[in-house]
């Protein structure tokens, strides 16, 4: 299997440098260079399958040529080791938790993989690699624990100052060892511009290997269609049409789960539910792209003007806005809206919404509003605790501290104050 640059549709690259490289040479993002259906076999009997078959069969065409079949059962081993539930919330209404891994958030299987591939890659390489990575809310916590320790990797995490949760900051800002956390004076969007920068700037490339983690990169991405095929292998007997909502903030989320669709999955449709940040719902009412500075609002991970995997979700569906609509709805919710839903769903079941999980639950009701026999499935993208002051002031109830986030909370915060790119670009050159 190839991959080629979205800006110059030609595959001329392996897997494993796609990885390294994480964006391609002309800044277009990796694609497949192609997407074989997996037997209908495969989804007729999934019941039967383990999550580590199911995520083995799914992801092997990507990468075998790059990675034998006993190294990627290895690698999905140290992957996947927690559960991935379906919990039904009322009729036809179900959510998928992704809060079960090691920082609680969706975030955690993408990184993982993509850290086991990279640790991989890196074996008897003389070269370090740095992960460079801006994140707006969980990223940077999964990245970080992924890649925490792992030999000939160095990982770089901006995040914006005061705009990611206390316990977001904490999981990014508390491991030391091999990861330094950037605290900038501004927005995601700024972070998410500074790294681009520095992937374009010869004077730090010339001298140091760089890589991203964001779901730009390949590894990070694809491995996220794993839990789709686990929702449906849940679901399936249900007997009814399947539909995910997937709370979307740079959209790779969604677009993994499209690409499982891409593999015989058998889901008609997906729900990308967004905040006020709504240049995706806006193109998929008017045709026109037009990104804009991000605004700040309670489900901050989702807090992107400009996502950077929506150009793939176009490139599945060849750039046809018709086709696309046939796959994809996609409304906007305001922060009231999000409380209102959150207080809304506990009151009558006692199930305790993240505000992100909230926006999913919001777009799927509005679309079973014109399909009310699907069986709708809404991503639940964090565990509420790490979004505790939303939750206390929404809700009046104080979730349970899990073990995994009491482990990092007496910790001492250690960060990196930076405005400009140029504060970047001297700690990279400084830090070779």
């Amino acid at each position: 299997m190839k991959f080629y640059s979205l800006n110059h549709p030609i595959p001329n690259t392996s897997f494993k440098e796609a990885v390294i490289a994480g964006i391609a040479p002309d800044k277009g993002l990796y694609f497949p260079e192609s997407i074989t259906p997996l037997p209908s076999d495969f989804f007729d009997s999934i019941e039967e399958l383990s999550n580590h078959e199911i995520a083995f069969q799914a992801i092997r065409q990507f990468v075998s040529e790059d990675i034998s079949d006993g190294d990627l059962k290895e690698i999905l081993e140290n992957t996947l080791d927690f559960d991935f539930p379906v919990v039904e919330i009322e009729e036809n209404v179900a959510t998928l938790e992704l809060f079960h891994g090691p920082t609680m958030a969706f975030k955690d299987v993408g990184a993982r993989f993509m850290a086991n591939c990279l640790g991989y890659f890196s074996q008897n390489e003389k070269e370090e690699v740095t992960v460079l990575v801006a994140t707006s809310g969980d990223t940077g916590g999964a990245v970080a624990n992924g890649f925490l320790g792992v030999d000939g990797v160095n990982v770089v995490i901006l995040y914006p100052s005061g705009k990611v949760s206390d316990i977001q900051e904490k999981q990014l800002t508390t491991l030391g060892q091999n990861i330094v956390a950037m605290e900038v004076d501004g927005t995601f969007d700024d972070c998410q511009r500074m790294v681009k920068a520095a992937f374009l700037d010869e004077e730090i490339t010339d001298h140091r290997k760089l890589t991203s983690a964001n779901s730009i990169n390949v590894a990070r991405w694809l491995p996220q269609l794993f839990y789709f095929l686990f929702a449906y292998k849940q679901a399936k007997s249900k007997g009814k049409e399947i539909v995910f909502s997937v709370p979307s903030g740079n959209f790779g989320n969604i677009c993994a789960g499209m690409v499982a669709q891409k593999l015989g999955m058998p889901v008609q449709h997906f729900v990308a539910s967004t905040n006020v940040n709504d240049v995706v719902p806006k193109f998929m009412q008017q045709g026109i792209y037009n990104p804009v500075p991000s605004i700040a609002t309670i489900s901050n991970a989702m807090d992107v003007g400009d996502p950077s995997n929506f150009v793939r979700i176009r490139h599945l569906y060849q750039d046809d806005l018709s086709t696309l609509q046939e796959n994809l709805s996609s409304y906007a919710f305001t922060d009231d809206d999000t409380r209102a839903a959150m207080k809304e769903v506990y009151a009558r079941t006692e199930y305790v919404m993240d505000p992100h999980g909230a926006v999913g639950y919001l777009g799927l009701k509005e679309y079973q509003k014109s399909k009310p026999n699907t069986y709708g499935i809404f991503l639940e993208t964090a565990h509420p605790v790490k979004f505790l002051d939303v939750v206390e002031e929404t809700l009046g109830v104080s979730p349970e501290i899990p073990a995994q986030i009491q482990k990092v909370m007496g910790k001492e915060k250690h960060s990196i104050k930076i405005k400009i790119y140029e504060d970047l670009k001297d700690y990279l050159l400084a830090n070779n």
